[in-house]
């Protein structure tokens, strides 16, 4: 009886533990299709989840510019706005002003005695020495093409006397202009410390420009790349390169300003010409790059269509979560360079291929846990055969016992002992 009833005992575990790993075997592929289905769909879904939350938050900074202004010259149609009216400082820009008011004082062959108050400035600078002397139309193209603020300072000690009595003529000029929303404290357009409140806006700004583009002086200044002039009584020869990288990149740009500083940002007065349609751009406090998105501008106004703001910029373009570089263009015959890929592209195009690799991540995991689960199957499959062998060892067991069982009527003892032989071996 003891015999029978471990027997039995054993039999009965077997069983229920082979049971239970056939009940495993179905959960397992269950929970292994769940997960390879989710991760599948992950892998599809993110780039889209993506590209759609990159376009959403393009759209929503959208125009990482304060304010704005697109215009034709000659048309009262405004193409593109925004804040046009708002006070900010102009930087550089405000040498538009200084220098139209040189160029209109009449006195453009006069030699400008340069003093030390007109060197004691900082950056941008043409390098004027105390006691040289330039010849004020020259001044007007290191202001204009450099930016060099030596340069804007001589033009007001030498028109007005001193720097004060020239910010007062700049307000009045101006005043005459139009320009209502402006307020000018030096000739070339700080910002800070004693200088700070001088603010200008887009609306005022694109005023003072098509005021000054009147002047066909001002127009082939404000085109030059270069600036080479000699002083006027040691013969030193300056040369000076714009900062205007539009006049490169873009082939119909034809000047007109750029300016800078930490708390002005990227600003740009940018003129361009096509098939007779003349177009101005004012752009301050840019945070992006100011040449791809005004060469963008101009490509938007020449070709009729209304601007649409959410393609001007890099972020807003792509293709399944991949940003669209700009195709390389040919310069017109003038043998100007082609366009150059833009910073804003190639950073673009970088995270284009970052968030590739991070989408190829869940792709392979999703792999390898097909691979760890097939395996696991393959275990599970073997662990059925080694559960029927268990089964058919334990078949054979169960007739051993009931011969046992016969014998127990002939001979108790060698039965048992016989039996529990069986057993130690089987265990």
């Amino acid at each position: 009886m003891p015999t029978h009833i471990l027997t039995f005992a054993m039999s009965r575990s077997r069983n229920k533990a082979i049971q239970n790993n056939r009940q495993l075997i179905p959960e397992a592929l269950s929970i292994f299709k769940f997960l390879a289905t989710f991760l599948f769909a992950s892998a599809i879904l993110l780039p889209i989840s993506l590209h759609a939350q990159t376009a959403e938050d393009s759209l929503h900074s959208q125009v990482p510019i304060n304010s704005y202004i697109l215009k034709e010259i000659g048309s009262s149609r405004v193409l593109m706005e925004k804040d046009i009216d708002r006070p900010v400082s102009p930087a550089s820009l405000t040498k538009i002003l200084t220098c139209t008011m040189a160029i209109e004082s009449g006195r453009l062959d006069h030699d400008v005695l340069i003093t030390k108050e007109a060197t004691i400035v900082e950056p941008s600078i043409a390098g004027f020495k105390p006691g040289e002397k330039i010849k004020l139309i020259d001044l007007v193209k290191a202001a204009m093409v450099n930016s060099s603020n030596d340069a804007a300072f001589a033009i007001a000690i030498y028109l007005s006397g001193n720097v004060d009595a020239f910010v007062a003529a700049m307000n009045s000029k101006a005043k005459i202009i139009g320009m209502k929303n402006s307020r000018f404290t030096n000739p070339a357009g700080y910002d800070k410390g004693i200088y700070s409140g001088n603010i200008s806006t887009a609306g005022d700004l694109l005023r003072l420009t098509e005021y000054a583009v009147k002047n066909p002086v001002f127009n082939d200044i404000a085109r030059l790349e270069k600036a080479v002039f000699t002083e006027q009584t040691t013969q030193k020869v300056y040369s000076l390169k714009t900062h205007n990288k539009l006049l490169d990149k873009y082939p119909y740009a034809v000047g007109i300003k750029t300016g800078f500083t930490t708390k002005a940002g990227g600003c740009l007065i940018a003129r361009a010409i096509k098939n007779n349609k003349d177009v101005l751009l004012v752009m301050l406090n840019a945070r992006t790059d100011r040449w791809h998105v005004a060469a963008s501008m101009f490509d938007m106004a020449f070709s009729g269509v209304n601007p649409d703001q959410a393609s001007i910029f890099p972020s807003s373009r792509g293709d399944s979560g991949r940003a669209q570089v700009s195709v390389v263009k040919q310069r017109v015959k003038a043998g100007k360079k082609g366009y150059h890929l833009s910073k804003a592209a190639l950073r673009s195009q970088k995270n284009s291929i970052a968030l590739s690799k991070s989408v190829r991540k869940p792709k392979h995991n999703a792999l390898a846990l097909a691979k760890h689960t097939h395996n696991a199957k393959r275990g599970a499959i073997a662990m059925t055969k080694s559960g029927r062998k268990t089964k058919k060892h334990d078949l054979l067991a169960s007739r051993q016992v009931k011969k046992n069982k016969k014998r127990v009527n002939i001979s108790y003892k060698p039965v048992i002992i016989h039996t529990a032989n069986q057993l130690d071996i089987a265990a």
